[in-house]
């Protein structure tokens, strides 16, 4: 376990210098943040001024190294366009895209795992092909798309739920549902997919072979191992849920580091970008790192020595 550890410890760490360097090079591409921070009829000194005091006027290499030093002392910069510490930002934000990301999870999980294990139980029939149909088109549909019609008709027409912000569980249920309606349907074909697969071993047909009925067979010995893949997947997509969260946060004006990641881009405010990217890839890369510790709970035949 201890070597295991320490090699996942050095990929992660190749990992996220890989991301500091590509997010940095690529944030200089944009453009410069200069030109948004001043008036339009700002003289050329003025420019000059302002981007002597960020740091801007020297070259990139020169930069990037005095960025990875104050990144080493734990300083992520002051964000340009707050003029806060950029970290500081990233803290306000983080617990309502924390809040948002586990209500998405969690409602995957307690529809995605029923509906595939149901779809798998009553195979070939009406309803397996009504759940797939329906996982489909959850896989299908853009969330902007989705977030948009959820509004209109739950909003707008009904006046059930209001369109945007946070604080009442009413203004949580649409981002919810957007966030986690592709999760949702990912886990539940894994999980039907899974679950057929492992009914058709041979410790499900001993099982069945002793006389214990469909049911105890499928959640004492079918699903626990099915669920294996479907802790794989669920763990990959943390990365993508952080990537959806940009789009549902603007959409439901959800006050997270997804909206927050969006208005810096829009304003060329580089500290919080690379803050809000550097942060996010650790937090990736550590819940790939738990995921794979969870299959030795899952299946005991699961070392890691």
């Amino acid at each position: 376990m201890t070597s295991y550890l320490l090699k996942r410890a050095g990929n992660t760490l190749l990992v996220l210098a890989g991301v500091i360097v590509v997010t940095f090079f690529l944030l200089r591409l944009t453009g410069d943040p200069v030109a948004l921070l001043l008036p339009l009829d700002a003289t050329p000194a003025a420019e000059q001024a302002l981007r002597i005091s960020l740091g801007l006027d020297a070259p990139l290499h020169v930069q990037f190294t005095r960025y990875v030093g104050s990144l080493l002392q734990g300083d992520f910069g002051m964000s340009l366009r707050y003029h806060e510490d950029a970290l500081a930002l990233f803290k306000q934000r983080f617990p309502a895209t924390l809040e948002l990301i586990g209500a998405a999870v969690a409602l995957a999980l307690l529809v995605g795992i029923p509906s595939g294990v149901l779809a798998a139980a009553k195979r070939g029939s009406l309803l397996d092909s009504t759940l797939m149909s329906l996982a489909l088109i959850g896989q299908a549909v853009p969330a902007f798309y989705l977030g948009l019609m959820l509004m209109l008709l739950l909003s707008v027409q009904l006046g059930w739920l209001p369109t945007g912000g946070r604080g009442t569980l009413a203004q949580m249920v649409m981002p919810t549902i957007v966030l986690g309606s592709y999760l949702m349907a990912l886990i539940a074909r894994m999980t039907r997919s899974s679950v057929i697969e492992t009914l058709g071993q041979d410790y499900s047909r001993t099982a069945r072979a002793k006389g214990l009925a469909e049911h105890v067979v499928m959640i004492k010995h079918a699903l626990k191992p099915a669920l294996i893949p479907v802790i794989t997947m669920v763990g990959l997509q943390v990365g993508a849920l952080f990537s959806g969260a940009v789009i549902t946060e603007t959409v439901f004006t959800w006050p997270g580091i997804g909206r927050l990641a969006m208005e810096a881009i829009s304003s060329r405010d580089f500290p919080v970008v690379q803050t809000v990217v550097v942060i996010s890839a650790t937090m990736f890369v550590l819940v790939n790192v738990v995921t794979d510790l969870l299959y030795g709970l899952v299946d005991p035949r699961i070392r890691y020595d």
